[in-house]
C-alpha cells in the first residue's frame, strides 16, 4: 500500500489558504471545545533563551479530530539585528489514528491570525454594542491582523486610531488602514482598544480609558511583561484564555505576583463565555480580555489551511520515512 506523503506548506502557501473568514469561526469554536472539557491542550513548555536575546516555545493540542504542535519563537531583537521576523514558527499536523504527520507548514502567519481572530471575538462577546472606535496601542505585524479580524466581525465602519513609540510605525499603519495618527492617550480612549506591544511597564493608563471600554490585551506573553495599569484590572471584568498559561505569561501575572490581584478576580475564561456557561457584558465596567495564545487556536487553523490545501491542490508532498 501506497504510503500518504506529508505537504510541505509555505508561507505563501498559508498565505493563499488562510482567510480571516475562516479563521474566526474555526477559533472561536476552538475556545468553546476547550471550554467544553472537548480539547486536550498540555501547558506550554518554554525554553528560556535569554543570553540569546528570546525564547522558543512547544505548543501540542489535540481538537476535533485533529492533533498537532507548534514550535514558536520570540526573539524581539530579530528584526533589527538579522531582518527576520520577532516571531516564526512551524506546525505539524499529525493524523491522530496513525501519528503520520499530513503538513508541515509554516505557522508565522497562523500565530499572527490566530491572535488576531482571538481578540475579535473577545471584543464580540465583551464590547458594548455598536462600538465606533478601535484603538491600536502598538503598530506592528500584529496590529494587522487584529483590524482585518476587526472588521471580518464588525465591517469596515470603524474609526482607526493607531498609536505607537515608533512615529513611522504609526504613519505606516494608518495609512494602510484609512486610520489616523494618535497619541497614546486618544488610542486609550476608544471603544475598543487592542494593545500589542512587548511592554514591561504600563503603557495604557486608567485615566485614559473609557467606562465601558473594552481592551484586547495581547502583548503579555512571557513572565513579568504587562501593558495595563493595574488599576483598569482591579476596577474592571478580567476574562483570560486559560489560567495556567494566564497566571504564568499574561497581562495577569505582574499584579497576582505582588498579591494585588487574587484569582477570585478573574470572571472568567473566554471559551467559557463562548460556551455559556458564563456571562460576557453586563454594565458597563471595562471588560479586558488577557490573551496568551492557546495551542487550540493553531491546531484550528492547521486543519483548515490542511483540508484546503488538499482540496485546491497547494504544497509540496514529502515522504519523511521512505
Amino acid at each position: 500500500m501506497t504510503q500518504p506523503k506529508t505537504l510541505l506548506l509555505s508561507r505563501a502557501d498559508v498565505l493563499s489558504l488562510l482567510s480571516m473568514a475562516d479563521a474566526v469561526p474555526a477559533v472561536e469554536s476552538a475556545f468553546a471545545a476547550h471550554a467544553e472539557g472537548r480539547a486536550q491542550m498540555p501547558p506550554k513548555v518554554y525554553l528560556d533563551l535569554r543570553d540569546h536575546g528570546g525564547d522558543l516555545r512547544a505548543m501540542p493540542a489535540y481538537v476535533d479530530g485533529a492533533a498537532g504542535v507548534k514550535w514558536v519563537n520570540s526573539h524581539p531583537e530579530n528584526p533589527a539585528r538579522f531582518g527576520l521576523p520577532s516571531v516564526m514558527g512551524i506546525y505539524i499536523l499529525s493524523d491522530p489514528a496513525t501519528a503520520l504527520p499530513l503538513a508541515v507548514m509554516d505557522a508565522t502567519l497562523i500565530t499572527a491570525v490566530r491572535t488576531g481572530a482571538a481578540a475579535a471575538i473577545a471584543s464580540k462577546y465583551l464590547a458594548a454594542s455598536s462600538p465606533r472606535t478601535v484603538g491600536f496601542v502598538g503598530c506592528g505585524v500584529q496590529a494587522r491582523t487584529l483590524l482585518a479580524a476587526h472588521r471580518t466581525v464588525y465591517g469596515e465602519g470603524l474609526e482607526v486610531l493607531c498609536a505607537d513609540v515608533s512615529a513611522e510605525a504609526a504613519r505606516t499603519f494608518a495609512a494602510e488602514s484609512g486610520g489616523r495618527v494618535a497619541t497614546l492617550e486618544e488610542a486609550s480612549g476608544c471603544d475598543i482598544v487592542n494593545a500589542s506591544t512587548p511592554a514591561r511597564a504600563p503603557v495604557v493608563m486608567r485615566a485614559w480609558v473609557k467606562d465601558g471600554a473594552h481592551i484586547n490585551a495581547m502583548g503579555a506573553d512571557a513572565h513579568g511583561k504587562q501593558e495595563l495599569d493595574p488599576a483598569i484590572l482591579l476596577g474592571g471584568r478580567i476574562v483570560i484564555d486559560d489560567w495556567e498559561q494566564a497566571s504564568h505569561s499574561g497581562e495577569i501575572n505582574v499584579p497576582l505576583s505582588s498579591g494585588l490581584l487574587r484569582r477570585e478576580g478573574i470572571h472568567a475564561t473566554l471559551g467559557e463565555i463562548i460556551a455559556g456557561k458564563r456571562p460576557g457584558r453586563e454594565d458597563a465596567r471595562i471588560t479586558v480580555f488577557d490573551s496568551t495564545g492557546l495551542a487550540v487556536q493553531d491546531v484550528a487553523l492547521a486543519r483548515v489551511i490542511h483540508a484546503a490545501a488538499r482540496e485546491r491542490g497547494k504544497g509540496t508532498p514529502f515522504d519523511f520515512f521512505g
